[in-house]
């Protein structure tokens, strides 16, 4: 009986499916919001000559656009081969290189950094549109702190995650290092 509790507890993880399909579905929105901006940012660069600040504006809107893509992405492949199944593309061409030691501790700081990204670009469309009366000194602190609050916190998650490795070997440099000693102590036979 409490086999069965077990498996049915593990089966569990399958749950999660529909929320990473979701995140697919909103993967294609943003694709499309990209394209409608890229849009618009071509019909304002051919078709007239409006200022640099405008440009820039929408290029930095693209550019989070594809920072949140990248963190969907992260979420989607990372999340799902930590906690529901492997993908099983060892191998593939296309593997991205980040997934082969994916865990949920490099998952977290993976993210956290992203967000910090993301974050920058809408502080740096905050400090481009300062002049204007609709952005206030209020605005513009809190803005700055809550970037360099998401800033603390990445720091936190690589420091705690960090601590945490240091019980285990980093496969990494182990499998670095070697070539390197074989070397050494062929140089000293």
């Amino acid at each position: 009986m409490l086999t069965r509790v077990g498996y049915i507890m593990f089966l569990s993880r399958w749950i999660q499916v529909p929320l990473y399909l979701g995140l697919i579905v909103a993967q294609f929105v943003y694709v499309w919001r990209f394209m409608v901006e890229l849009a618009h940012l071509i019909h304002l660069g051919f078709g007239g000559s409006p200022p640099e600040t405008t440009v820039m504006l929408i290029v930095l809107g693209l550019v989070d656009v594809v920072m949140i893509s990248n963190l969907l992405i992260m979420v989607i492949v990372g999340g799902y081969e930590t906690f529901v199944s492997r993908l099983r593309i060892e191998g593939h061409p296309d593997q991205p290189q980040w997934l082969s030691h994916v865990n949920a501790n490099v998952l977290k700081v993976k993210l956290a950094m992203a967000i910090i990204g993301i974050s920058s670009i809408h502080l740096l469309q905050i400090f481009i549109n300062a002049a204007r009366p609709a952005i206030t000194d209020r605005e513009l602190l809190w803005k700055t702190l809550i970037h360099l609050t998401f800033v603390v916190s990445a720091l936190a998650l690589a420091f705690i995650d960090r601590i945490m490795a240091g019980g285990r070997p980093n496969h990494e440099s182990e499998q670095g290092d070697r070539p390197a000693n074989r070397q050494q102590e062929r140089a000293a036979a």
